[in-house]
């Protein structure tokens, strides 16, 4: 019985340390590595837009993934790259980068937008880019 207690207090004291050993180390992303990451665009700030994009397309040429889905104000992107020349570019060098965006289409028709730049998505969409990248990020 002694035995059987001793073995149980070793098992649960090294069980203790390699989770104390695993939580004292950071999980950090590593420069070196590519990433996945997804992007939430829902406002139609053109100088925000044009910073986002650029730092897509800027994190594509580094070897990553980037998502990207449009909510909201987010879906008049179409419409900014139409009078926003640098808007346009950034979003056509993404696109040529196989750079995906879907836009939320109970936006679109709230708004009455157009979208020749990007699918059609749900909250299901939405969802995915959420719970399948490593990174998210809100604009």
């Amino acid at each position: 019985m002694k035995k059987l207690l001793l073995f149980i207090a070793l098992l649960l004291g090294c069980m203790f340390q390699t989770h104390a050993q695993a939580l004292a180390q950071p999980e950090y992303n590593d420069p070196d590595k590519p990433t996945t990451i997804g992007i939430i665009i829902s406002t139609n700030d053109e100088e925000t837009i044009w910073n986002v994009m650029r730092f897509a397309n800027y994190s594509i040429e580094w070897g990553n993934k980037v998502s990207i889905f449009l909510l909201g104000k987010g879906v008049e992107i179409e419409g900014l790259s139409q009078t926003n020349k640098d808007i346009k570019e950034q979003v056509d060098k993404y696109l040529d980068l196989d750079g995906t965006i879907y836009g939320c289409q109970v936006c679109f028709q709230s708004r009455k937008q157009t979208n020749k730049i990007c699918k059609l998505g749900c909250i299901q969409d939405m969802y995915d880019v959420v719970k399948k990248n490593k990174v998210v990020l809100t604009f």
